[in-house]
């Protein structure tokens, strides 16, 4: 009876050590075969290790050549571009610069023209216009007695045109009338093709004028600059009309 109990007891320890000593083989080979995508990770990260050392052998010399060479036509189109634009902003804005200053010039002249005055009886007063060519261009010369805003009481006031070097420039000068003292010339407008004063005797423009003949001023007198904007001749004109001493 012990035999047997201890052979029992032998045979289930046996059995027992045989089961605990098998599951683990078990699970392990179990384990190996539920994790197939492992060895294909490992094998992936090979390959993706592999690829980045592909790529980080860099661009060949012929490549950087042709980079740079390409860089440079286009940084070559841009910067002429950048200049052509910056010149054409240049030459514009010279442009209306002297369009601005030669309209300024032109309305001051004539509001001065429609506040001329001249009183037969007195010999400071008067209008003249003298009909003046330099190099074949019209070069005007206007002087009359006016009412100024640059300065009080009466005012003589002259335009005539000054050549420097070829170039002809407009003049401006103001006087007491009734002094003696000679005042500079303040300049105007640089670089003209052309300053035209006319005046309107009989339905007629007439090139000349004096008070002191004619013995009353023009019914109109008409104003004319021309000036070079670029490749072309601008010329602007304006019609004044005397109002002192005039008939409403």
């Amino acid at each position: 009876m012990s035999l047997l109990l201890s052979k029992d007891k032998h045979h289930f320890l046996y059995h027992q050590h045989k089961n605990y000593s098998v599951i683990p083989a078990c699970r392990e080979s179990s384990a190996r075969k539920k994790d197939p995508g492992q060895a294909g990770m490992t094998n992936q990260t090979h390959l993706s290790s592999g690829d980045r050392l592909i790529n980080k052998q860099g661009f060949t010399l012929i490549e950087v050549l042709v980079s740079v060479a390409i860089l440079a036509v286009v940084l070559a189109a841009i910067y002429s571009t950048f200049f052509l634009a910056q010149r054409a902003v240049e030459g514009m804005d010279e442009s209306v610069v002297k369009l601005q200053e030669s309209r300024r010039a032109l309305d001051i002249l004539r509001c001065e023209l429609e506040s001329s005055f001249f009183k037969e009886a007195d010999a400071n007063t008067l209008l003249q216009i003298k009909d003046r060519d330099s190099y074949g261009k019209s070069s005007s010369e206007l002087t009359f007695t006016t009412f100024s805003i640059l300065r009080p009481g009466l005012s003589k006031v002259s335009y005539y045109i000054e050549e420097h070097d070829g170039r002809l420039n407009l003049l401006k000068k103001i006087e007491d009338p009734r002094k003696q003292e000679k005042a500079e010339g303040t300049e105007i407008i640089e670089i003209l093709d052309a300053f035209s004063i006319e005046a309107k005797y009989h339905d007629q423009w007439v090139k000349t004028w004096d008070t002191a003949v004619n013995k009353n001023t023009p019914e109109e007198i008409r104003i004319s600059l021309a000036f070079r904007l670029k490749d072309r001749t601008v010329t602007l004109s304006d019609i004044a009309i005397p109002r002192i001493d005039k008939p409403l």
